[in-house]
């Protein structure tokens, strides 16, 4: 009887074997008109804007760019720790480069420079003993 049910189970998993697709990786087929050189993309075209403001710790930055095919144009932002704002405009047009302008607004200001609170401050420590 044992024998019966093991032969009937063993019939049934062959069974639901051959049912099954096979999945095995092939390599993608080309004739021999295709090629790398026959897949064109189109033209970059792309504009983004972004900013940051922490109120905590006065910081703020930012960037927008906007690219059309060879010409990219752009600005980014930062305030620099001694309290001045400063702004890079820039463009790169064909073959041209990066080409930047750099502009500071405001004065320096050495209070600014150090933060009233130790809280925003990154702290490092270095133990001898970790590397051992």
């Amino acid at each position: 009887m044992n024998a019966k049910v093991l032969v009937l189970l063993g019939l049934a998993a062959i069974a639901a074997a051959d049912s099954f697709e096979s999945y095995e990786y092939r390599p993608p087929q080309h004739s021999r008109e295709d090629s790398f050189e026959s897949y064109e993309s189109g033209e970059a075209k792309y504009d983004f804007n972004w900013a940051v403001s922490h109120d905590p710790s006065s910081n703020e930055f930012g960037h927008q760019e906007a690219r059309d095919g060879d010409h990219t144009q752009g600005s980014y932002y930062v305030e620099l720790p001694d309290g001045r704002l400063q702004t890079v405009k820039y463009f790169v047009d064909g073959d041209s480069g990066y080409v930047a302008e750099v502009n500071y607004e405001g004065e320096v200001s050495h209070e600014s420079a150090s933060f009233e609170s130790q809280e925003y401050r990154p702290r490092y420590v270095y133990d001898s003993n970790e590397s051992k």
